[in-house]
């Protein structure tokens, strides 16, 4: 049995990187993600471990980058703005294959925004958001227990596959406080980081390690070519082994409300006030942003089932969702502007979602 905390989701995803053997934060103060720079500032030092405030999300990415080079768990935590100045880093540690892993609580957009809650950064994480052919593992928390479990499934996920993982948050889940369990989960054994760069003398070769992000400039593929059918294999087995989803009375559902985060366990609430009015609905909860589980919705939809994206943005995850369905079936779509009200604290609720069910069935 671990220990049972009222805590909220920011520090949950602190407490789960602790237990899941983080060594190193760099961050940045950025609402509404704060509490996450917060407790690492306040606990790392006390543990022995590395916590730096950094001049700017441009300096956490770069030290995230030197420190996951050495072969220590480490991670950076940020929000839409902060995350938008990391790409071309993030861009980098994919082609330099470093584990790591970045958090990202969302607020609202574009540009500066407004400082609260929205899903406005799921094209951005779930496409990579540098440049090149890169893919990252997205975990898409949707209660503070998730997000201490996903954020130590993360660096599991991010050693295994020597690439970073996103955890996309955001605000609303960020913040609320809820009973969780915080231990230590056992994913199995360890790869080895033979290739992380701590000094030639500890290398039973005697050699020295290099990591960089220029495909072959130190012969580590034999060619540019060599290196991206790595990656492309790599992005493969990711899709394969590491889907991940939660289906909510799909069985006989006619309709399939699509959400991840704060919105998904809305839409749960909307899904059983649906069923009491006889209406067979049900919810597929993307645990993991990207990969996506194409296929399921796919299989969905030649069994006659229709779908409902709902998302706190104007809309991105429902073009998954036509993607899957293939237009053989009917999408709609509840989006930020069906908001209880129109200023920036305005939330989806479960009856307007009931609403756009109704309309639907």
């Amino acid at each position: 049995m671990g220990e049972r905390m009222f805590i909220e989701g920011n520090e949950a995803i602190a407490r789960g990187a602790t237990v899941a053997d983080c060594q190193a934060f760099f961050g940045y103060p950025i609402t509404p993600q704060n509490e996450i720079t917060q407790w690492f500032a306040r606990e790392f030092p006390k543990m022995g471990r590395i916590f730096v405030q950094t001049q700017s999300e441009l300096g956490s990415i770069n030290m995230l980058y030197g420190a996951a080079a050495t072969g220590i768990r480490a991670m950076t935590s940020s929000s839409s703005p902060g995350w938008s100045l990391m790409q071309e880093t993030m861009s980098d540690m994919a082609n330099a294959e470093l584990p790591c892993v970045v958090i990202d609580v969302q607020r609202g957009g574009p540009g500066g925004g407004p400082i609260r809650h929205a899903q406005q950064d799921y094209f951005q994480c779930t496409r990579g958001g540098g440049h090149g052919d890169y893919r990252n593992i997205v975990l898409a928390p949707a209660s503070a227990q998730e997000c201490c479990d996903l954020t130590q499934l993360a660096f599991y996920l991010a050693d295994k596959y020597r690439n970073p993982v996103v955890v996309i948050s955001d605000a609303i889940i960020g913040r609320l406080r809820e009973t969780i369990e915080v231990k230590k989960i056992d994913f199995g054994p360890m790869p080895d980081k033979d290739w992380a760069v701590t000094g030639k003398g500890r290398h039973k070769d005697g050699k020295r390690r290099v990591v960089e992000h220029a495909g072959d400039l130190f012969a580590r593929y034999p060619s540019y070519q060599a290196l991206l059918l790595n990656l492309d294999q790599k992005i493969k087995r990711m899709q394969e082994s590491e889907l991940r989803y939660e289906g909510y009375k799909t069985e006989d559902a006619e309709l399939i409300l699509v959400a991840y985060g704060y919105t998904a366990r809305v839409s749960k609430e909307a899904v059983n006030m649906a069923r009491t009015e006889g209406i067979k609905a049900g919810l597929i909860r993307l645990i993991t942003a990207w990969p996506f589980p194409y296929e399921v919705l796919r299989q969905k939809a030649s069994q006659g089932s229709r779908f409902l994206a709902v998302e706190d943005s104007l809309g991105q995850l429902v073009d998954d969702v036509r993607v899957a369905v293939e237009s053989h079936t009917e999408v709609g779509l509840v989006n930020i502007l069906d908001r209880h009200m129109p200023t920036d604290g305005g939330m989806i609720l479960p009856d307007k979602i009931l609403a756009k069910i109704e309309v639907m069935k």
